[in-house]
């Protein structure tokens, strides 16, 4: 049985999965269902949703389509949790894989470099690069993954000094394959399982610190993203709800997909029979 087909089976994995697939195909299909600057003023400002079929669901105080910049955001958002769960498990992966498996002063240094990033919150250590790069979509993913990787790290860490004294590595030994070569390729492939399901956990905070910094001014100002539409709502919320209410939703069902989609691959893991 696949993790997939074990997914599918796992009521938690099957609708995390649907959902991702819908803003997935919303991500996708943004440029050619709202072709255009997404930014740019094209109805009468705070139009109300379901009164222009046009913009059906209205437009902000400065005229800016809502469903244009709630389907680009979707881009943005989808962008920056795949990025940084990349970034923090391929970085983690690395140290975890080099601290596991060398051992010794390799091993002392590489733990206490993790323990330092875990002394600062992952908010905050964006908040700072931020300041000092500037706003943009690469800053943004650097400092989630900047902030993620010990995690990771940890897990790969502890499992590869689980498997190392193992049979087939001591072959690999026994046949003089280089040791960073029995690492990455004999021993990282088969603790990968347990490192993969803490990507549902990055991907999810990296939604929300994408949001959270472009409520308060730190998100790329030339893309559309929910937290920047949630803080444009934020004066209006008695008048015109719906402008926080739209992309706020929105936030709430990304991350409640990617939640469930993480139980799901945990749950697949548990029933998947171990490889031969």
């Amino acid at each position: 049985m696949t993790i997939l087909m074990a997914m599918l089976r796992s009521g938690e994995g099957r609708v995390g999965l649907v959902l991702l697939a819908l803003f997935a195909a919303l991500a996708l299909t943004a440029p050619f269902i709202f072709p255009g600057d997404p930014l740019a003023i094209s109805a009468p400002p705070l139009l109300p949703p379901f009164t222009d079929s046009a913009h059906p669901l209205g437009a902000d105080r400065l005229g800016r389509d809502i469903a244009a910049e709630l389907a680009w955001g979707s881009r943005t958002t989808l962008l920056v949790a795949v990025a940084s769960a990349l970034a923090s498990l391929l970085l983690g992966c690395l140290v975890g894989t080099l601290a596991g498996f060398l051992g010794g002063w390799t091993d002392d240094v590489l733990m206490r470099l993790s323990d330092a990033f875990q002394t600062v919150p992952a908010f905050l250590l964006a908040m700072a690069l931020i300041s000092v790069t500037g706003p943009s979509l690469p800053a943004i993913v650097l400092a989630i993954g900047a902030g993620a990787w010990p995690q990771p790290a940890r897990i790969a860490r502890a499992e590869i000094r689980s498997l190392r004294e193992r049979d087939f590595v001591a072959s690999a030994r026994v046949a003089g394959m280089h040791p960073l070569v029995i690492g990455f390729r004999e021993i990282l492939p088969n603790a990968l399982p347990p490192v993969i399901s803490l990507a549902a956990i990055i991907a999810a905070a990296a939604v929300l610190i994408e949001a959270a910094l472009s409520f308060l001014g730190f998100g790329d100002p030339n893309r559309p993203s929910w937290g920047s539409m949630v803080a444009e709502g934020r004066s209006l919320l008695r008048s015109a709800p719906s402008l926080s209410l739209v992309p706020g939703l929105a936030l709430v069902a990304m991350v409640l997909a990617i939640h469930l989609t993480g139980r799901g691959y945990a749950k697949a893991l548990r029933v998947k029979e171990p490889a031969a």
